[in-house]
């Protein structure tokens, strides 16, 4: 597979170049967005696909310092071996609350994966939405999912979370 790995480092901005020796001293690297009037901030991995063999992730509304928390103990737990359950809720990523990682619609890609998409040059690549639960551990199809949060975590599937209220 090619990426941006593989570019001539002279036909790159400083910001690719910064970018891609990120990923081949860590194996990865988070690009995080900040919240606007259009929806919630998110933070996403470019790397665990090349780097782990794994769906990048995303996530939404979690703090900057705390989504890179989670994605390098998630990157290591995979460096490691540990399979990390895809459409099943887990305690895999948080120590207090169960989680649940579900893949990211391809037509969702261009909105919120561009650092991703500009390393992989184009979509071949698959993204997980790693999605959290409310204080009571509800997540946010379950009924009585806190209003508080509800707007927080945009729906990235195909599948519009349908089935998933099983909770």
């Amino acid at each position: 597979m090619r990426t941006a790995l593989d570019a001539d480092p002279a036909k790159l901005d400083k910001h690719e170049q910064n970018f891609v020796a990120k990923i081949r001293e860590h194996g990865w690297c988070q690009t995080a967005v900040f919240a606007d009037q259009e929806g919630p901030g998110f933070a996403y991995t470019t790397g665990f696909w090349l780097s782990r063999n794994f769906p990048e992730m995303i996530t939404f509304a979690m703090k900057d310092s705390l989504a890179h928390d989670v994605f390098w103990d998630l990157f290591r737990k995979l460096g490691s071996g540990e399979k990390l359950p895809v459409r099943e809720p887990t305690g895999a990523v948080f120590r207090n609350l169960p989680a649940i990682l579900l893949p990211v619609s391809p037509r969702q890609f261009k909105e919120y994966l561009g650092w991703s998409r500009w390393f992989y040059a184009g979509d071949n690549f698959q993204c997980l939405q790693l999605v959290w639960t409310d204080r009571s551990g509800r997540f946010p199809w379950d009924v009585d999912f806190s209003d508080e949060f509800m707007s927080l975590q945009p729906d990235l599937t195909d599948e519009h979370w349908a089935g998933l209220g099983m909770h």
